[in-house]
């Protein structure tokens, strides 16, 4: 993976959005699934398995960091899979790995229930652009991502500023502008995926991810120690 710039995300945005998304090389596997065969949905599932670990990765709660193995999170996201494979999209991308990707955050969502309890929760935080995530919860994701990228060792309380410092500036983004940072960068969807996940059209999710760059380079220039090239493009 290569540092991105604004310039450069143009000319990869503009190169994806002439790609058909009918192209999918998963069409007989996608086939194989919709006639109930769950070998060829387990297959799918290792396909997207990477994916769905870096969605746990960026979206875990950080209390239960530590608490709750990816690979226990992953076995219950499975077990609510199969029991709704008779509504697979047709397609294996985008809709597929959107579809997978729901049901991933609906087991977030229910382990977070399970383990910090219902004094842990407010309407207002469970309702989001993102299936159950708020934008609240999408910077503090961004935040502990971004801050492994502080280029010189410190104390706990200089690193814990300017962790509440990026927070503080990244709160200062618009909500779908953050998302579509967490879901390109982080999730590393494709533009046509982000657009599906937000319900926005290819062109639009495409604009997003552009404006979101250029708004997240001047939150980063203000931020002591903080790498400038720490957005990754896949």
């Amino acid at each position: 993976m290569s540092p991105i710039t604004v310039a450069n995300a143009v000319m990869v945005e503009k190169q994806e959005d002439v790609e058909t998304v009918e192209s999918d090389p998963s069409i007989a596997l996608v086939q194989r699934i919709k006639a109930g065969d769950q070998q060829a949905f387990a297959e799918l599932f290792v396909v997207f398995r990477p994916r769905l670990w870096r969605f746990i990765n960026l979206r875990l709660h950080p209390q239960l960091r530590g608490r709750v193995d990816p690979d226990d999170v992953l076995q219950e996201f499975w077990l609510r899979a199969v029991a709704r494979m008779d509504y697979f999209p047709d397609t294996a991308t985008p809709a597929g790995f959107i579809w997978f990707r729901m049901i991933l955050t609906q087991t977030l969502i229910e382990l977070q229930r399970r383990h910090l309890g219902a004094e842990k929760r407010s309407a207002c935080k469970e309702r989001s652009l993102n299936g159950g995530w708020s934008p609240e919860s999408t910077s503090s994701s961004l935040v502990i991502q971004l801050s492994g990228h502080f280029t010189t060792p410190s104390s706990a309380f200089i690193r814990a500023e300017r962790a509440g410092q990026l927070e503080v500036a990244l709160q200062g983004l618009d909500d779908i502008d953050r998302e579509v940072l967490a879901l390109r960068h982080f999730e590393e969807l494709s533009n046509a995926e982000t657009a599906m996940a937000l319900n926005l059209s290819v062109a639009a999710a495409s604009k997003r991810y552009i404006r979101a760059l250029q708004r997240l380079k001047s939150v980063l220039e203000v931020i002591p120690g903080l790498q400038p090239q720490v957005l990754r493009k896949k």
